[in-house]
């Protein structure tokens, strides 16, 4: 999901599991935060404390809230570790990655696994017995999804790897309202809906920009192995198709007049710029020109402010 650009530096090179000389104790803690990608635990919590708002229709209770925060953290943290340690070989050969733990040898291969299962057993435990049961299953099988489904069998087979692995960010908003509710609806399937329509362009748009490190690895992303101009056409349509399920919510869940107004002006707003990318890359293939990084970081300014919208509407509404 949210990721940054790393230094195009070469890696240092050690043996393998054997540490940096010069690793502070500083440093390998915050490797083993680097592990579970902090950026991306911060989207997936994004989606999931605005849906327990919706689900309250109001302020749900502040130690339920923090039980749900901590054990999603993990949850999603203990995934990323699993993603890092399967993903070591490529991670090393691409610029945006290869200043990771793993291929930089700060962490060890097993430390990183014993960190991850002990993160999973952690967020399972938590969500157990300050949750509920149904949260607790949730998390534990979008952990597997991501690991098992998107990591090991779709990522470097096939174009459609992030549509149906992206599969795994939807569930926090699942997570979210049974969390509150102690059971699902069609409420937070709208808004999983939304967010399984998202992946897409926000992933495709990251990956166009980092094609050549996704070729050199042989990662079949779209970007790889379509033109621009194709990319830039199924994200258009992946985006009309978003924007319409947010649009959803408002009969669905019966919203007051705040969601689908900001839902409408969000949506308007993302669409317009899916489309400008679209056009810059009908007839190139510069990167410098089709910009498309601005459509990332316009997609995660969307949901942001989308799921701020879920939150803020009950509220509005009392």
């Amino acid at each position: 999901m949210t990721h940054v650009g790393r230094s195009a530096t070469a890696p240092e090179r050690h043996e393998p599991g054997e540490p940096t000389p010069r690793a502070s104790v500083r440093d390998v803690v915050a490797a083993y935060v680097g592990l579970t990608k902090p950026r991306v635990i911060e989207l997936l919590l994004l989606t999931t404390v605005p849906v327990m708002f919706f689900a309250d229709r109001g302020i749900p209770e502040l130690g339920l809230v923090l039980a749900t925060v901590v054990g999603g953290t993990f949850s999603a943290g203990s995934a990323s570790v699993f993603n890092c340690v399967y993903d070591r070989d490529i991670d090393e050969q691409m610029r945006r990655t290869r200043r990771r733990a793993l291929p930089r040898h700060i962490v060890s291969p097993t430390a990183a696994l014993v960190f991850g299962f002990v993160l999973a057993a952690l967020s399972t435990a938590v969500l157990l017995l300050w949750v509920n049961p149904l949260s607790a299953g949730l998390s534990l099988g979008a952990n597997a999804f991501y690991v098992f489904v998107y990591t090991m069998l779709l990522k470097r087979r096939t174009t459609q790897n992030i549509v149906w692995g992206g599969l795994a960010g939807c569930f926090p908003a699942l997570i979210g309202w049974t969390a509150v509710t102690g059971e699902l609806s069609w409420v937070p399937v709208v808004l999983f809906m939304v967010v399984f329509f998202w992946t897409p362009p926000h992933t495709w748009a990251l990956a166009l920009r980092y094609r050549e490190d996704y070729a050199n690895v042989d990662v079949p992303m779209l970007p790889v192995v379509k033109p621009a101009r194709e990319v830039g056409r199924q994200i258009v349509i992946y985006s009309w198709v978003m924007v319409a399920t947010s649009l959803l919510l408002w009969p669905v869940a019966g919203t007051g007049a705040a969601y689908p107004v900001a839902a409408a002006v969000l949506g308007a707003v993302f669409l317009l710029e899916a489309h400008r990318m679209h056009a810059r890359a009908r007839d190139t293939e510069d990167l410098a020109t089709i910009q498309p990084m601005r459509l990332f970081h316009s997609s995660n300014l969307y949901l942001s402010l989308l799921f701020v919208a879920v939150a803020l509407d009950p509220l509005l509404t009392r």
